[in-house]
């Protein structure tokens, strides 16, 4: 199958391309900006091809299906976060977040899904976050194009749903991931957040990559509009 997963240079979306590269899939690999960054990625895992498209301007997002033709798996995991009080986001933080987590979202899909009806078989898969169930401090409106990304899965899944198309959401908790780089290397912080996980840590970005590829495998057909939360019970 061919697949292309978004933000697949680090982190989360690394560990899931290179479950696909393993599983001998052709695997589009996607950085924002830095293309050596994301060429080198594609070498060390064995991937077909690399690219760079900033999901922050949407004419780059409108032009990414010219450049890699239809996939069969489709998983956007890209995201932008800005930590910050409610009281304190900005309108630029706003834009951008609203931007890369939601617009781009739904365009890439408008974008593959037509060649996945025709074919009568797609598997779009959207990495969320546990913050759709929590309330974050710091994480308010970044919780909100979360969850407004999975009200779109749930929307669109019920559609595309008998030309064989399913849509799923992925939820992670606290994984360790470049982004979290700043809590984890801190003692004192770590440890508060793992203290707040019942299993007792962070996740590792490997952590997600089961659920990922059940549901773009037979035995996870017959799941769609669904959300799945890997989060060591943080939620709870």
């Amino acid at each position: 199958m061919r697949v292309l997963v978004t933000g697949s240079t680090q982190g989360i979306g690394y560990a899931i391309a290179q479950a696909f590269v393993a599983r001998g899939d052709e695997v589009i690999v996607h950085g924002r900006h830095n293309l050596a960054k994301a060429e080198k990625a594609c070498e060390e895992m064995g991937a077909a091809h690399a690219l760079v498209c900033d999901l922050s301007d949407m004419e780059q997002v409108k032009g990414l299906y010219a450049r890699t033709g239809p996939v069969d798996c489709l998983i956007l995991n890209a995201s932008v976060q800005f930590k910050a009080n409610w009281l304190d986001v900005t309108e630029a933080e706003m834009d951008a977040q609203l931007t890369v987590n939601l617009k781009s979202t739904l365009s890439l899909i408008q974008a593959y899904y037509p060649a996945m009806q025709e074919k009568g078989f797609g598997r779009i898969v959207t990495i969320g976050s546990t913050n759709q169930y929590r309330q974050h401090p710091e994480l308010s409106f970044y919780a909100a194009t979360k969850c407004a990304v999975m009200s779109l899965v749930k929307n669109i899944a019920k559609f595309v749903a008998p030309y064989g198309v399913t849509v799923n959401n992925v939820a992670p908790g606290a994984i360790e991931t470049p982004r979290n780089a700043d809590v984890c290397t801190d003692s004192t912080a770590r440890a508060a957040v793992e203290a707040a996980i019942p299993l007792g840590r962070f996740g590792q970005p490997e952590d997600c990559v089961g659920a990922v590829m059940l549901l773009c495998s037979e035995a996870g057909g017959y799941v769609t509009g669904s959300d799945i939360v890997i989060d060591g019970g943080l939620r709870l």
